[in-house]
């Protein structure tokens, strides 16, 4: 009679299963670490895309501003210092020292150096609030121009007899809003335009303007207001009523999912209450 084992033998994992497992756990590592990286990848985007918007939004809601404050204090105002009113609501170039203003054109087209689909000078007095120095703060030229795809800002001190197109761009230009793309080069243009996702936003492969202007027509008074190219005689700086801004802004990355870039396009409108005299 065979004397019978005092304890069972237990069988252990072969290599072929140590192999299999250790396999189907890479995948499931490599298909989690993949989900991760792409979601990062997208919220990386959409934050991109978020912060643009939020920049682009606040530049708008600046320019709105001092466009609506144009104009301020008006020629009238008691105060025989021209650099303590304004001369006109936008500043021009040339002949802004004349004074003999240019006429205002939509793609290239007028006299006016600025403003310009893309170049605009505003006059007024930015802090009428301002306690310090009322009634005799001085009046300043605040001059927004696309440069490239960056929308950049310039603040110069009025100054009688002074070329406002001049003395801004000697104050300097500082950065505004960052990847503005309305004007993009037209290799970029057409690449946003065949976009699926925007067929509307670069209609023909055209840039579009960030200023349209809308003049007064004292000389034949219309109902409503035309644009500025449209006026007639009143085709003049002195005459703008209302700008329309435009800012179409590329988020800095692709979309992390289709590799398409990523636009924004905000829409405002500053309309000057401050009248001419």
């Amino acid at each position: 009679m065979k004397p019978r084992p005092s304890g069972s033998q237990e069988r252990g994992f072969t290599l072929i299963e140590m192999l299999a497992s250790l396999g189907i756990f890479l995948l499931v590592s490599g298909a989690a670490f993949t989900l991760l990286t792409s979601s990062q990848q997208r919220y990386r985007t959409e934050s991109e895309v978020l912060t643009s918007f939020q920049e682009a939004r606040l530049g708008l809601d600046q320019m709105v501003r001092d466009i609506n404050d144009a104009g301020f204090p008006p020629p009238t105002f008691a105060n025989a210092d021209p650099a303590k009113v304004t001369t006109a609501p936008f500043g021009w170039s040339p002949n802004y020292t004349i004074p003999a203003p240019c006429q205002i054109g939509t793609g290239g087209g007028g006299t006016c150096i600025t403003p310009t689909d893309f170049d605009i000078i505003i006059e007024t007095e930015p802090n009428p609030n301002d306690l310090a120095c009322a009634p005799n703060c001085s009046v300043e030229w605040i001059r927004y121009q696309l440069q490239g795809t960056t929308l950049m800002r310039a603040v110069a001190r009025k100054q009688a007899s002074h070329d406002p197109a001049v003395d801004t761009a000697q104050a300097g230009f500082v950065p505004f809003v960052q990847n503005v793309v309305n004007n993009s080069p037209t290799l970029q243009v057409g690449q946003f335009q065949l976009e699926a996702a925007y067929p509307l936003v670069f209609a023909g492969g055209e840039a579009v303007p960030i200023f349209q202007y809308i003049c007064d027509t004292p000389s034949v008074p219309q109902n409503p207001p035309q644009p500025c190219p449209l006026a007639g005689p009143d085709n003049a700086p002195t005459n703008i009523r209302d700008v329309a801004i435009t800012l179409i802004v590329a988020a800095p990355l692709p979309d992390a999912t289709t590799g398409r870039p990523r636009l924004v396009q905000l829409e405002g409108r500053g309309r000057r209450v401050n009248p001419n005299q």
